[in-house]
């Protein structure tokens, strides 16, 4: 099921690309960042109401409150320069770059979370790395 999720999230991510480039062509690009992350608010906390889920709030530990607080900044951060990168750029250059990330979160989760490696997923982390840097060439 975990695969059906994952094509979902780029199916929508690839979309976030597209209405953003159009979203931030008139706007600053963190105004555009605020409105956008008012909007996911609104929605996921909508989703935890509607699932009767706010209750467990109080059984969320401190060590993950941590974690969530740091990923929230950190996805902050990123929406804010992706946001400045797609005013700027051509949404078919800026996105293959922000796809680096998946190849920074396999070296974090080698390094960091002591996570196995396969030869396919170096291979693929190459691939993936040299597709960006083809998508840079003018």
């Amino acid at each position: 099921m975990w695969k059906y999720y994952a094509l979902l999230s780029a199916l929508f991510a690839a979309l976030t690309a597209i209405f953003a480039k159009i979203g931030v062509k008139d706007i600053n690009s963190n105004l555009a960042t605020a409105i956008r992350t008012t909007v996911i608010l609104f929605l996921t906390w909508g989703i935890v109401f509607f699932t009767d889920r706010v209750s467990e709030i109080k059984d969320i530990s401190r060590h993950t409150w941590c974690f969530l607080l740091l990923s929230g900044i950190a996805t902050g951060l990123s929406w804010l320069f992706y946001f400045k990168a797609l005013q700027t750029g051509d949404v078919s250059r800026v996105a293959p770059i922000d796809k680096l990330s998946v190849v920074i979160t396999i070296l974090l989760a080698f390094f960091l979370l002591k996570e196995p490696v396969s030869s396919k997923t170096i291979v693929g982390a190459l691939l993936i790395t040299a597709g960006s840097i083809v998508m840079l060439w003018k």
